[in-house]
């Protein structure tokens, strides 16, 4: 397994909020759901989408976004309308005073907005449970990441459009998984961009060294490795591959060894009800008390209190 297979792995939407949104100007979305993803694909028209402290962007036809919450952003015909709605927890929509617009605003079939045929027309699924995206990926991702229209092709968003607004049984088990699909696709041509901010890990995938052994400690992080066994396993010199290793990924290898190892057991603490002993022994320590002192040391919280600070409330 590669880094980024690791790593896109995680999205699992079970029951997403999936609609089709259209709106004619002027209109301005304040979004404090607290999600911890959103896609947003451009139908028509086009939509500015402005992270709090990061650069806005134009979205035009074609365009894809994905928004990484939990922090607030909004969607806008224009920087320069004001919010005229604010989306809470739960999609939960009222005005900016407080007035509940939820019912009104619901235009069919997981269809809403301001107008049924508006000029301005997206799609947007959100991940809604903080358990649907691991860790990893939101550690990845910058507030916002797009990918333009022009610079990829798939089928996967006509098709989402196209389902989007069907009412069968098990629609709903349909339409996630494509917005699954479509999350790692857009991300994955997000991270293959020649000005890609990609993590070092990414860049150092395709190198002939460090790539092999990337994916080495993917396959089996619960190994007792070393650097010497990973420079073996590669072909080159314990020396030599640490430096490059180093170079590359930013991070000592047995650094980066343990990062992904706790990384993955945050996930599984918040994923599943496995035991701290199973999960230390899946992610390669010896026992519950080894995990649990790496794991605050590195985090500032026991495994106990960070499951139960991630269970919903």
């Amino acid at each position: 397994m590669d880094a980024l297979t690791d790593l896109l792995d995680g999205p699992r939407a079970r029951g997403a909020f999936l609609l089709r949104a259209s709106f004619d100007p002027p209109w301005s979305i304040r979004i404090r759901d607290e999600a911890p993803l959103t896609l947003l694909a451009m139908v028509r028209d086009h939509a500015w989408v402005m992270p709090d402290g990061a650069e806005p962007q134009r979205m035009g036809p074609g365009d894809i976004a994905v928004c990484r919450g939990p922090a607030p952003y909004t969607v806008a015909d224009d920087p320069a309308t004001p919010p005229r709605i604010i989306v809470h927890p739960g999609q939960v929509c009222t005005t900016p005073e407080g007035v509940g617009v939820s019912e009104a605003m619901t235009l069919g079939v997981r269809a809403w907005g301001g107008a049924p045929d508006g000029s301005s027309v997206m799609l947007v699924g959100t991940y809604e449970s903080r358990s649907a995206v691991t860790g990893r990926l939101l550690a990845a991702l910058p507030p916002l990441a797009v990918v333009r229209g022009d610079t990829w092709t798939s089928p996967l968003p006509a098709l989402l459009g196209e389902e989007i607004g069907k009412d069968e049984p098990g629609q709903d088990v349909v339409l996630d998984r494509l917005l699954d699909l479509l999350v790692i696709a857009v991300l994955r041509a997000w991270f293959a961009r020649p000005d890609a901010a990609a993590p070092g890990w990414y860049r150092a995938h395709g190198d002939p060294v460090v790539g092999p052994a990337l994916r080495l400690l993917h396959d089996r992080p619960a190994r007792l490795w070393t650097v010497a066994d990973l420079a073996a396993a590669v072909g080159a010199s314990r020396a030599a591959f640490a430096r490059r290793f180093g170079r590359l990924v930013g991070e000592p290898p047995m650094a980066y060894l343990t990062g992904l190892r706790l990384a993955q057991a945050a996930d599984l603490l918040r994923e599943s009800d496995a035991t701290l002993d199973a999960i230390a022994r899946r992610v390669g320590y010896g026992d519950a008390f080894a995990l649990s002192t790496a794991f605050k040391r590195e985090r500032g919280v026991s495994p106990r209190d960070y499951r139960e600070a991630a269970q919903p409330l």
